[in-house]
């Protein structure tokens, strides 16, 4: 499966959006990937993350890690391929953390995965709750990178895809300039 096959699965599930959306880093963009619309539909999820899985297989995985509410699915599905176990954590307070009893043994091999990378913020801080459970991080994945590979995370990255895609700061957006409405469909904003 190339890059243009899963950019494909994304444009027949509509999950290749074009507007103007603000992105969950607060960043504006023209384009958004709703990774949902294309993880509604299971033979698509087992197939894209099991490709992820695929890269991690060597790395004696055996917990898989994402934040909510984007990287839920293809954590489950990344850890089911793998044959390990899946958790998430949400935001409490504005930070992510581990709730719903899920834990981290100390020293435990953790993946972390998330559906689409911008400027990796949900991730580093997926990382942080990693490293406060004593978890040994042996990696990062994603399904979408579409910083154009700028992304940094500081462990060993793959993901499945690397577009450039233009983000904006609010007060450099093209978009915003023109009077164009904006739409917010991330999920940080959710505080729980």
């Amino acid at each position: 499966m190339t890059q243009e096959d899963i950019i494909d699965i994304y444009k027949k599930s509509g999950a290749l959006l074009e507007g103007h959306y603000e992105l969950s880093s607060g960043l504006h963009s023209p384009s958004y990937l709703q990774s949902a619309l294309v993880l509604q539909y299971p033979e698509y999820a087992s197939m894209l993350c099991k490709k992820l899985a695929e890269v991690f297989k060597d790395r004696k995985i055996e917990v898989v890690i994402a934040p909510a509410l984007g990287g839920i699915i293809v954590a489950y599905e990344v850890a089911r391929h793998l044959k390990v176990r899946a958790v998430f954590a949400e935001r409490e307070k504005g930070e992510l953390i581990l709730r719903r009893g899920f834990n981290i043994k100390e020293g435990e091999r953790t993946l972390v995965v998330e559906d689409v990378i911008t400027t990796g913020i949900s991730v580093k801080e997926t990382i942080e709750a990693v490293e406060k459970n004593k978890g040994m991080l042996v990696g990062v994945g994603s399904l979408i990178d579409r910083s154009g590979g700028k992304a940094e995370m500081g462990h060993p990255y793959h993901s499945l895809v690397v577009l450039n895609v233009p983000a904006y700061k609010p007060t450099d957006c093209p978009l915003c300039k023109t009077g164009k409405k904006i739409t917010k469909p991330g999920s940080r904003d959710l505080r729980g």
